[in-house]
């Protein structure tokens, strides 16, 4: 593939990406449950240790200021809850349909489940959830030293 398709397949993704996060009802309500997981290692979560274990995540009531061309349901907060408190969030990536594969590879998680995947080098630990089509993609720094 040349470098002139390469860069017009990515630019074709991009707009893919803002046309689904303009889509109305692209995310869930604040404060809805998205799903439990299992962090099988420390992470960090928005500049913040996060500790290895199984949390809750449900979508923060805290604004987003989207960046230019991305509509208010592009991003969203997910907080990481346990024992009842928030122990964290992070920014997830909202995606609604097929937009999802112009972006991740590999099987997506069935609807209303969660997978948890160590990327390429262990660098990142990415949670991928599928709420009803509607798929969130957290990316989280695997802490140093773990």
């Amino acid at each position: 593939m040349g470098r002139t398709t390469r860069v017009g397949a990515r630019l074709g993704a991009l707009a893919a990406l803002v046309y689904v996060a303009q889509m109305p009802g692209a995310a869930s309500q604040a404060g809805e449950a998205l799903a439990t997981v299992n962090i099988p290692r420390a992470v960090m979560a928005d500049g913040q240790s996060l500790a290895a274990g199984t949390y809750g995540l449900r979508v923060s009531t805290d604004a987003v200021t989207p960046v230019v061309g991305q509509s208010p349901d592009g991003a969203r907060w997910v907080e990481f809850v346990r024992s009842g408190q928030s122990r964290g969030r992070e920014l997830a990536t909202v995606l609604a349909g097929d937009a999802v594969a112009a972006v991740v590879q590999g099987p997506r998680p069935a609807s209303g489940a969660a997978r948890v995947e160590l990327l390429k080098g262990g660098e990142y630990l990415r949670v991928w959830i599928n709420q009803g089509g509607t798929h969130y993609l957290i990316h989280l720094a695997v802490a140093p030293g773990h």
